[in-house]
């Protein structure tokens, strides 16, 4: 069973501190949402109220309309998965994920059952017999994910349960953490700071900034339609067009509001292309590149200022720094956003 989880002004303190002042959300059944922002955000102080870990000091957090405020842990049928693992070192990979369901007093052969579907879901069978000491990283993590799934929980709650791995065993975790959480249909509520890894497994990202979330939306909208100056900056890398540069786009035709902060993606930039209706091309002095293999990160001179741009590598058109060049770009692909008052 999943569940829907609606949380109602929601607010969160530490003596006179005030951690989240206000916060309403939704996630909806079997929804995999990713609570994304910078350190001290609160995306993890609002994950452990759902867990009943922190207390809550205003507002309700419902799972299908059932408030659970003062609902125990232990009564939420809630499973998480930690950044380190949590898993017993005296006990063997099988002991470990029958745990919860030994806590639940089910007949032995129902745990058995329930254990062995488990490990073959997340592909531990062959360690069931093994202590922890003897598996891997992403294999303790893989037995921390099958004991908060083999509950059957209403909703997974994960916290940064990746960033101690490498980076290819977090590429592949990842992917067979969106696996399972799709076959099974549970609700999971995600925290990371990885955007890369937000973007890849999320069906809606919450961005959030000091206890306040400024936009949600589906990866998509994030990235390329973001709400906020904040969100903006904090998801990717971005160019800000100065003021000159915002003349001569305007002299070349953009009309662009000069009394807003203009911004324009890397990848929304294009170097000697040839331009399509309504695109602009500007002259463009190369002053250096960055090679990235799949892809060449450039920066080039427009107008005074120092733009980036993303190119992929197509291993024959690569532009070296002193080059003059046009750099290609669609108005239409700048987000601007007032000034703060």
């Amino acid at each position: 069973m999943s569940v829907g989880i609606h949380f109602e002004h929601i607010v969160k303190k530490y003596g006179e501190n005030v951690i989240i002042p206000d916060l309403n959300l939704d996630v909806r059944e079997g929804e995999f949402f990713t609570l994304l922002g910078p350190s001290g955000c609160g995306k993890t102080t609002l994950l452990r109220m759902v867990a009943g870990f922190n207390s809550i000091e205003g507002g309700t957090i419902a799972f299908n309309g059932r408030v659970i405020n003062d609902i125990a842990p232990n009564k939420r049928n809630i499973g998480m998965v930690f950044q380190n693992y949590a898993v017993f070192p005296h006990m063997t990979v099988r002991e470990n994920v029958a745990f919860g369901l030994e806590n639940r007093h089910l007949p032995k052969n129902e745990i058995k059952r329930r254990v062995d579907e488990i490990l073959e879901t997340v592909k531990i069978t062959q360690y069931a017999d093994r202590l922890p000491e003897r598996l891997s990283g992403g294999q303790q993590q893989r037995v921390a994910l099958a004991r908060a799934i083999v509950i059957k929980p209403d909703v997974l709650l994960m916290d940064e349960p990746l960033s101690n791995l490498d980076a290819k065993l977090r590429v592949k975790m990842r992917v067979e953490i969106r696996r399972i959480q799709q076959e099974l249909g549970f609700t999971a509520i995600y925290v990371t700071h990885d955007q890369e890894e937000c973007f890849a497994i999320s069906d809606k990202v919450a961005i959030m900034n000091k206890g306040v979330i400024e936009q949600i939306g589906t990866p998509n909208e994030v990235y390329n339609h973001s709400a906020t100056e904040f969100v903006c900056n904090f998801i990717g890398d971005i160019n800000r067009l100065e003021t000159p540069l915002v003349q001569y786009l305007n002299d070349c035709g953009a009309a662009l509001d000069s009394a807003k902060h203009n911004y324009i993606r890397l990848e929304r930039l294009h170097v000697n292309v040839q331009p399509r209706d309504g695109e602009l091309a500007l002259d463009g002095v190369v002053e250096s590149r960055e090679y990235y293999g799949l892809y060449i990160k450039y920066y080039i001179n427009v107008e005074g200022q120092t733009l980036k741009v993303i190119e992929k590598n197509d291993g024959v058109n690569i532009y070296e720094p002193g080059q003059q060049v046009k750099v290609v770009l669609n108005p239409g692909d700048i987000m601007a956003y007032n000034a703060p008052a």
